[in-house]
């Protein structure tokens, strides 16, 4: 597996993509399926970065960090359509795929842990299959960000557009923050340095 550390002349000339996959609609906020929503607004309110403008079917922010052109995007497409708006950002923008990062929830990861990936299959989650479908390439990198097994015998399709509990909001806080840090990280270092520091439960230092 070969990972990319820097970016050539032509690349440089190029946005970063940062991707957050949700549901528009005030009843989908807060839920589990809306993590990559939340990630993305995180960076925005970090970086001063508004989220006002409609492009490409999508909310959009852009800006700068760490010396590079990022534009932040959330699909208004609703989840299982989110292809048709990244695919309109990355022909409009044609930026390497190593500089489209999707960020997405993930019920076989723990709640608390984060994954990044530089490419491969949609572990079932039907936005990044059509990101797949629409790119016609899964050679972008991902986080993938836990929020666990549904108890029970609840469906997992209930369980994800449930609110996150009361109880949990620390927990979510905690990894809305790594998740900023981890992104900023993949800016500033790289994909690799991301997947050794980051690809573990944030819960702990183990």
């Amino acid at each position: 597996m070969i990972i990319k550390q820097f970016l050539s002349k032509e690349e440089k000339k190029h946005p970063f993509i940062l991707v957050g996959l949700g549901n528009p609609g005030r009843e989908y906020e807060n839920t589990r399926h809306n993590m990559g929503f939340m990630v993305i607004d995180r960076l925005a309110k970090k970086w001063g970065v508004g989220l006002q403008k409609m492009r490409y079917r999508s909310l959009v922010g852009e800006g700068r960090f760490n010396e590079k052109k990022v534009v932040l995007v959330k699909p208004q497409t609703y989840m299982n359509n989110s292809g048709i708006a990244v695919a309109s950002f990355v022909r409009f923008h044609k930026p390497a795929l190593e500089q489209v990062l999707v960020v997405f929830d993930d019920l076989d990861l723990p709640f608390g842990s984060l994954r990044f990936r530089p490419s491969g299959g949609s572990s079932g989650q039907k936005g990044m299959q059509s990101i797949i479908d629409q790119i016609g390439n899964d050679g972008f990198p991902r986080l993938r960000v836990g929020v666990g097994r549904p108890p029970g015998r609840m469906e997992a399709s209930d369980y994800i557009l449930r609110p996150f509990k009361k109880s949990e909001q620390e927990t979510l806080e905690m990894v809305l923050l790594a998740s900023a840090d981890a992104i900023e990280t993949f800016l500033r270092e790289g994909l690799e340095k991301c997947m050794t520091v980051y690809n573990r439960s944030i819960l702990n230092d183990d």
